[in-house]
């Protein structure tokens, strides 16, 4: 298998340029079929490379020796290992659902192939990012997911909003990438190679075993990790994200770029382990950014904002779970994301295509009928991403609640109320989509149907994975015991497990906290109940006044407008002032004054010259005669 492993990225990258280059000549139909079927055969593959792991361990794939520089040598490669292996399965499978999805979903729009050729650029990049052996390599991959969401989340173009959106991703990313692209530098000037596997098994020798450069490394990598995957402060270009197709939503929220992060963190594990400063700064800013997007959620009308700030605040569990050192319940919350999450926004595509390209749930209501599969896939991803038990979120969500309960008291409570902010923000939204009367136009009203086939049997597909997906994760022994995932990725954090204090509750603790959080999240939803179903109460019309509370969370805290004041509009006038002052005044004003000067004085000269021959002759003789002075005065 080791033999082939180039191809899994290679067959997206084919069908980019297939389809890059005949976009405006081949037939959608045979567009839509060669990239989805390109990304089905690496999902073929990776299971293949999954299976190659599972029975032989981590394997590396030499591809050519990239550059030298004196001792420094970087090659071309690729490690498939267990971390690498699962993440090439989430980006191929679900990728590929979505590639599915989109055939329906796009088949009117007039950039038909241009859109497939991104979403399969997209995905090459993808897996270069998590198919590389060094850091180099992961970066190339990481640049190139950013430059594809500028590409998908921009691609109406034609609308300036969609084109604001995506240069705010672009540029906020390349403020994270900064942070990141310093810390590898350092890395490589510590360790002496860019190489996974010349780095992580010296971290932890006695050699290199100081703390203060790792903190320095971690920070640094951790703010590309921000950026990419959307925490606080970084986290606002991704609400923007939606301006996209709704196919880009849910392959840049489940199964690619917002993942990068949590993946980069998790393959450096030890580098992370040795910076407990670092960890614990993680997940303040985890837990804190959970919070923060989980309040702006209680408010949003827009479906896909909902979503979107359900997946801020549903990384920002992730990177919790890293920072108390679950690395493997924090990943584990990346596989059931990518199920539930694809599931929510696929099926959200499904209202929106249903109701003539409505996002607003205030003028939905009733699409129970009229959109049944829609409505059930939904529900599952839903319960699922509420941490109901036996759906996938339940199992992931409690585990890293559990490891956060032995970390910080006080940390685990604010999980907890987080997570009954999930139960009734999602339920809310269920319930203003699917339930009460239809509260739009007798036109979308006629127009609602269900979606076709290509876009329901993703539904389907990714419901049945988010109801089973989350017993990989059944433990031996409770929580304290290990599971199927578990043991899978140990060899990856083994090393940090050696140095991690694990601390295990007694049986009883853990039953007692999955009671909570499960009956936190019942609470929720049934408020969610009372208020949307039985109150029939429908969200104010923008315009009108809402309670303090209520309107600083449908603002979104702000935020936007606090980085536009003491960010964008300070920047704005440095701009101006270097702009008139220095550029204007100072530069331009140097330049054309040497060109007055040079102009004003050559008038006077040019009256010399005035094509009298005797006047030239008059001239020189003067000229020799002050030679002469000048030599015989000089003696």
């Amino acid at each position: 298998m080791d033999k082939y492993i180039w191809l899994i990225p290679i067959l997206p990258l084919a069908g980019f340029i297939i389809n890059g280059i005949g976009r405006n000549a081949l037939p959608k139909a045979f567009i839509g079929f060669l990239a989805s079927f390109l990304v089905l055969v690496s999902f073929g593959l990776s299971i293949g490379a999954f299976l190659q792991v599972q029975h032989t361990g981590q394997f590396p794939a030499h591809l050519f020796n990239w550059f030298s520089v004196l001792e420094f040598k970087v090659s071309f490669d690729f490690l498939i290992d267990q971390l690498s292996s699962i993440m090439l399965l989430i980006i191929t499978g679900v990728g590929f659902l979505i590639h599915l999805y989109s055939i329906g979903y796009m088949k009117d729009d007039a950039g038909f192939g241009k859109f497939f050729a991104y979403l399969n650029l997209f995905i090459f990049f993808m897996l270069l990012l998590v198919m590389g052996s060094n850091y180099l390599v992961m970066f190339i991959g990481w640049e190139g997911v950013g430059l594809c969401s500028y590409l998908l989340i921009g691609f109406w173009y034609s609308n300036p909003a969609y084109a604001d959106a995506a240069k705010k991703a672009f540029i906020m990313n390349r403020i994270g990438d900064l942070g990141f692209i310093i810390g590898i530098f350092i890395l490589i000037v510590f360790f002496g190679s860019a190489n996974f596997a010349d780095i992580f098994p010296k971290a932890a020798t006695p050699q290199y075993a100081t703390t203060t450069p790792y903190v320095v490394i971690t920070l640094l990598l951790f703010v590309g990790a921000v950026g990419k995957s959307a925490q606080l402060p970084l986290f606002t270009w991704l609400p923007d994200a939606m301006a996209g197709p709704t196919p880009v939503s849910a392959l840049i929220h489940a199964a690619t770029m917002v993942t990068a992060g949590i993946y980069m963190i998790a393959r450096s594990n030890i580098l992370f382990t040795l910076a407990p400063v670092t960890l614990h700064v993680i997940a303040i800013v985890g837990l804190t950014t959970a919070v923060v997007a989980a309040l702006i959620a209680l408010s949003q009308t827009d479906i896909k904002k909902v979503l979107a700030y359900s997946t801020v605040s549903q990384l920002g569990y992730m990177f919790l779970g890293l920072g108390v050192g679950a690395y493997t319940g924090a990943f584990f919350h990346v596989l059931t994301h990518a199920f539930f999450k694809a599931l929510l926004f696929l099926g959200a595509g499904s209202v929106i295509h249903g109701m003539s390209g409505e996002q607003d749930m205030r003028k939905m209501g009733g699409l129970r009928s009229k959109l049944p599969i829609t409505f059930i896939t939904m529900l599952i991803g839903t319960l699922a991403i509420s941490g109901i038990p036996p759906f996938a979120g339940f199992f992931s969500k409690d585990e890293i609640l559990a490891h956060t309960f032995t970390y910080s008291k006080s940390m685990y409570a604010i999980g907890v109320i987080t997570a009954m902010f999930t139960s009734f923000y999602m339920f809310r939204m269920l319930y203003l989509t699917f339930w009460g009367k239809f509260r739009g136009t007798h036109e979308q009203e006629h127009h609602l149907h269900e979606s076709p086939a290509s876009m329901t049997i993703p539904l389907i597909v990714l419901a049945i994975l988010s109801i089973v997906g989350g017993f990989i994760g059944i433990p031996d022994s409770l929580w304290s015991g290990h599971h199927i995932l578990g043991k899978f990725l140990s060899p990856v954090f083994t090393n940090s497990a050696a140095i991690l204090k694990e601390v295990s509750s007694s049986q009883s603790t853990e039953i007692t906290l999955m009671a909570i959080s499960v009956g936190g999240a019942l609470i929720a939803l049934v408020y969610a109940y009372l208020r949307y179903v039985k109150n029939a109460h429908v969200p104010v019309a923008d315009e009108e006044e809402r309670p303090a509370l209520a309107s600083l969370s449908y603002h979104k805290f702000y935020i936007d407008e606090l980085y536009d004041t003491i960010i964008r509009k300070p920047l704005d006038f440095l701009s101006d002032f270097f702009y008139r002052v220095i550029d204007k005044l100072g530069i331009d004003g140097i330049v054309n004054g040497i060109g007055k000067g040079t102009m004003e004085s050559s008038k006077g000269l040019r009256l010399l010259q005035t094509g009298n021959v005797g006047y030239y002759i008059f001239m020189m003789v003067v000229g020799i005669i002050s030679i002469l002075f000048y030599i015989v005065f000089k003696k």
